[in-house]
């Protein structure tokens, strides 16, 4: 379900390579060619291409995209560029260091990637930063949402689609009586929502729906301005309905004054390749407006070219 739009005869890696470097010679940049090229290449061949770039032209690719260019779309455009695992790395560790913690973000990567992905971000974490992301999770982090957030990113959840029927009707009765219980940070709780598969949440959350006569996240809207409630919800929407939460995290990027591009972007070039077809599905049934059209609305220039193409407008 990805949005990603790749030539099906692609010209060598070189010739990709040559490109680029002429489109960083001489007066300006030629914007539209590192467009027409990294925008329409996949993960495998975006690392293709920064190994021969350096290796033919004697310089990191991210290095002379980012002296030539500048605000949301050189950010867009590095980002984009870097493999998944390492961008996602590099978008936990922007999270976790701010001075108030990002844990939207952090959540995201946990609940979103599958569990190989995630152990590969880990990994990369680790490389880069010489620290686990669990420790600095655990360091900047504090309360429920640590207590949360911590096993949401330690866990190896298992990712196939057996399910075992019984166990869900067991555990949605527990859920249920925590919820009723207000106990939203209890360690039942806690377990079943960062350990169990993904299908085996479904199954858990569709018998508790069955069961109780109401969805757990509306149960889970008792205070509405509680913040560890609204994570909560966002964690049982991330691993269960990705899309119904990256669409409502573009909705409050693009509507209202302002634009958050930093939202806009993160969720655009971390879901291109993978179910940014639903999210636009989803949008637009949420919205009645196409998201390329929202994009135009607010953005401008080449971030706005580059996130078109991203997300499939063949105009782009």
């Amino acid at each position: 379900m990805a949005t990603l739009t790749v030539p099906d005869q692609l010209p060598p890696v070189a010739e990709d390579c040559d490109r680029l470097h002429s489109a960083f010679q001489g007066w300006g940049t030629d914007e539209g060619a590192i467009i027409s090229i990294l925008a329409h290449r996949n993960a495998k061949q975006r690392s293709l291409i920064r190994q021969t770039y350096a290796e033919t032209h004697g310089e990191d690719l991210l290095k002379a995209l980012d002296k030539e260019l500048s605000s949301d779309f050189e950010r867009a455009v590095l980002l984009w560029t870097l493999h998944p695992a390492e961008r996602d790395a590099l978008l936990a560790n922007e999270a976790i260091r701010k001075l108030t913690p990002k844990h939207f973000v952090i959540l995201e990567i946990a609940c979103t990637r599958t569990p190989r992905d995630l152990f590969l971000v880990k990994e990369e974490y680790h490389a880069r930063f010489k620290r686990s992301i669990e420790e600095d999770v655990a360091y900047h982090t504090t309360g429920d949402f640590r207590k949360l957030l911590v096993p949401l990113v330690t866990a190896y959840r298992y990712d196939g689609p057996e399910v075992n029927a019984a166990l869900a009707t067991s555990e949605a009765k527990i859920l249920h009586e925590k919820i009723s219980e207000k106990a939203y940070n209890d360690e039942e709780l806690i377990r079943i929502i960062s350990t169990r598969s993904k299908a085996q949440l479904n199954a858990t959350f569709n018998h508790y729906n069955d069961q109780f006569g109401t969805a757990i996240n509306k149960d889970l809207k008792t205070d509405p301005d509680n913040d560890y409630l609204k994570f909560l919800r966002a964690a049982v929407k991330c691993l269960t309905w990705p899309e119904k939460y990256f669409e409502k995290v573009l909705r409050l990027a693009i509507k209202g004054l302002g634009t958050d591009e930093e939202a806009l972007t993160r969720v655009v070039v971390t879901r291109a390749e993978v179910d940014m077809k639903r999210i636009v599905e989803e949008y637009y049934r949420r919205n009645s407006v196409p998201l390329d059209q929202a994009i135009k609305g607010d953005t401008s220039g080449d971030y706005e070219r580059m996130l078109l193409a991203l997300i499939g407008n063949d105009n782009a």
